[in-house]
């Protein structure tokens, strides 16, 4: 007798309701810098990743309304490129100091299409340990042998790359850890890729926008161009302000990803009005260089109060401040008297992180004011002294 499997997913999510671990929607009403309105309540929101404060800025919002189309009507191959989305990938590749990128829908996709263009079966695919799902993901549909290293720790990487030396092989990390907050070790991956002949590839979601050079990512921010890391992806959600993502390259590269990466070629292309918006935020990200500023002002204002309240926080220097709990219930219990208290910050629990290791995803924004991150750390300071 078959299992049916409707059956099967309700005992999946029966058990995850079990263990405090199921995932909700929730709808928000409303947006105002890093205000949002939820069930009707006005939260002072922690867990976006607007890190640059850009996704209301009034030349996006005129960009989008000025723009001719709303949606592109058919894939980029077809007749979906507009003139929006070449300028785009024309800036992008610019910024990063790339020959050309080539934009996705999302940065899921993007990744799922690179390495399944790249790699083959009989290839190896050696990725950290804590890269994004997509990374993962993206190798498994490849066909590749995917290995994993201990978090940045380039002699792990070097073993793995050493079990196979006579295979084409690519290392994938993240730039920021999306979860931890911390950056890659990019410079000595480099030279380890360099000395093994493996590509280096880069997601660069959390970097871009932030990091570097007129915010031109972990990458620049490390000293390294495209001969170190060929192949850069980085999504256009986060400090953008916007949605999609690109890769970027060597011309090679992106010929090679328009012949052959599926989620790219048989999707239709993003309307040409958030194209038109996006390349707004790209000048405005690489123009106000003070959103920057002000970023890191807020996360060694937050780190310090932190400090002196004794909160178990990661080692990141960067925008996601993650408060680590260890048990996924009492993650769960401070996000919710953290939002009995006005405060939007997420829970984050097992498989997004490994067992023992929820926490609370506190991410900053230019868009915050000190006041709203002293009143979070008097929010976290009420919880410590009950707890």
């Amino acid at each position: 007798m078959r299992t049916d499997l409707l059956a099967r997913l309700a005992e999946h999510t029966a058990a995850r309701e079990h263990d405090r671990l199921t995932r909700r929607l929730r709808t928000i009403e409303r947006v105002d810098g890093p205000w949002v309105w939820a069930g009707g309540r006005r939260l002072l929101s922690f867990c976006s990743n607007d890190y640059l404060g850009l996704s209301q800025h009034p030349a996006l919002l005129a960009a989008l309304r000025s723009a001719a189309s709303v949606g592109s009507g058919s894939a980029h191959l077809v007749c979906g490129h507009r003139a929006e989305h070449a300028s785009l990938e024309e800036a992008l590749a610019e910024w990063t100091g790339r020959e050309r990128a080539l934009l996705f829908s999302s940065g899921y996709m993007a990744n799922l299409g690179t390495l399944q263009a790249m790699l083959r079966s009989g290839d190896l695919c050696v990725q950290d340990k804590l890269n994004h799902a997509c990374l993962l993901d993206g190798a498994g549909l490849s066909g590749a042998t995917l290995a994993r290293y201990v978090h940045a720790d380039v002699a792990s990487a070097a073993r793995q790359l050493a079990t196979r030396g006579d295979v084409p092989a690519l290392l994938a990390t993240d730039g920021v850890f999306s979860m931890d907050g911390d950056v890659a070790p990019l410079r000595e991956l480099a030279a380890l890729c360099e000395a093994q002949q493996a590509t280096l590839m880069v997601d660069d979601a959390h970097g871009l926008g932030v990091l570097g050079k007129d915010g031109a990512g972990s990458i620049d921010d490390a000293g390294l161009g495209q001969r170190q890391v060929p192949v850069l992806m980085a999504t256009l959600g986060k400090a953008l302000g916007c949605y999609g993502a690109f890769v970027a390259g060597p011309a090679a590269l992106i010929e090679g990803l328009l012949q052959a990466a599926r989620p790219y070629i048989y999707t239709t292309a993003a309307p040409p009005a958030l194209a038109a918006a996006t390349l707004a935020a790209v000048g405005v990200a690489r123009r106000e260089s003070w959103r920057r500023d002000r970023l890191k002002t807020l996360i060694e204002r937050f780190r310090a109060g932190a400090a002196q309240l004794d909160l178990p926080l990661l080692p990141s220097t960067t925008a996601i401040q993650p408060l680590l709990l260890g048990d996924a219930s009492a993650a769960l219990d401070a996000a919710q008297a953290l939002e009995a208290g006005g405060f939007l910050v997420t829970a984050i629990r097992p498989p997004t992180v490994p067992l023992g290791r929820a926490r609370l995803r506190i991410t900053l924004s230019a868009g915050h004011e000190e006041q709203h991150v002293d009143g979070l750390l008097d929010a976290l300071g009420r919880l410590v002294s009950r707890s």
